[in-house]
């Protein structure tokens, strides 16, 4: 699976990272700075600069990954989503899984 998540800054991002490859919950995890979000919240329209997470993972990993970012999330309500591999790489698929322990 790839997992996306936002997040406030790139401190944040960094501290987030290294605590879930640290833990074995992630193969890796792409941070793409400086992106703009536009979305509704609290009734209005909203925007931020946001930096992105992008998580490779086991799908057996992905509610222990929801826990550990809540944990160390700074906002009420962080985007943790979850899109299926459809196909990839056979070896680097299985290097997904040799890295990862859930």
């Amino acid at each position: 699976m790839v997992v996306l998540i936002t997040v406030k800054s790139g401190a944040e991002a960094k501290k987030i990272s290294k605590a879930l490859v640290a833990k074995k919950l992630v193969a890796c995890v792409n941070i793409v700075k400086d992106i703009e979000s536009f979305f509704w919240w609290e009734g209005k329209v909203d925007n931020a600069k946001e930096t992105l997470l992008i998580l490779k993972i086991q799908k057996k990993c992905f509610p222990k990954i929801v826990k550990a970012v809540k944990a160390l999330h700074s906002y009420s309500v962080p985007e943790i989503i979850a899109l299926p591999i459809i196909a990839g790489e056979k070896k680097y698929l299985k290097w997904i899984k040799d890295s990862t322990f859930c």
